[in-house]
């Protein structure tokens, strides 16, 4: 008789990841992840006291898998932050449920806009906005905070209703709002004259 294969924090958390990517993170229970690794609920329950525990650890998951998504540049949209945009809403359309899981679970509650521009996770893509558009660190978060609201509803939009995915408008119409962010970044300095 073969050894009982024995059940490690990663291979819970890869299982939630699993069903949280195919099912949604509403689905993760004990009972659906021991399912998913065909064992009791025991070892799951072992390693962690809480289904909450769990899905913070898939939602860490979650959102490296998001990140690495972003950054991958293999797309040439002649742009790295039109990349980033076109990618943010390709994430959407493509992996729904865990959008919804890292973006619309009520996960920042009780953070402000400002504070989520704080996050160290977003240093490499300022990196790459400051470079490319020759601007301060202060306008780079101008920018992004811009683009995001606009790419962040573009997506929303396409995750939770029947919507058309067009390409070729969404790159028109990002391009536009990216000019138009760095344009309002740079000459738009004091908030007084807003």
């Amino acid at each position: 008789m073969p050894p009982k294969v024995k059940i490690v924090k990663e291979m819970i958390v890869d299982a939630g990841f699993h069903i949280a990517r195919t099912e949604g993170a509403d689905k993760i229970t004990a009972r659906s992840i021991s399912e998913q690794l065909k064992c009791s609920t025991q070892p799951v329950l072992y390693h962690f006291s809480t289904v909450e525990e769990i899905k913070k650890a898939v939602y860490q998951q979650a959102d490296e898998y998001h990140t690495s998504y972003l950054m991958n540049m293999e797309k040439d949209y002649g742009n790295p932050m039109l990349a980033i945009g076109m990618n943010y809403i390709q994430f959407a359309v493509e992996e729904c449920h865990l959008f919804r899981f890292l973006f619309q679970s009520n996960e920042f509650s009780g953070r402000s806009m400002l504070e989520l521009l704080e996050m160290e996770e977003l240093n490499p893509i300022f990196d790459i906005f400051q470079q490319e558009t020759e601007t301060t660190r202060e306008q780079v978060k101008e920018i992004f905070l811009s683009l995001f609201i606009y790419v962040h509803g573009y997506a929303s939009m396409l995750v939770n209703n029947t919507m058309p995915y067009d390409d070729k408008q969404l790159i028109l119409q990002l391009t536009k709002a990216f000019y138009g962010a760095v344009y309002a970044a740079k000459e738009v300095t004091d908030e007084e004259n807003i």
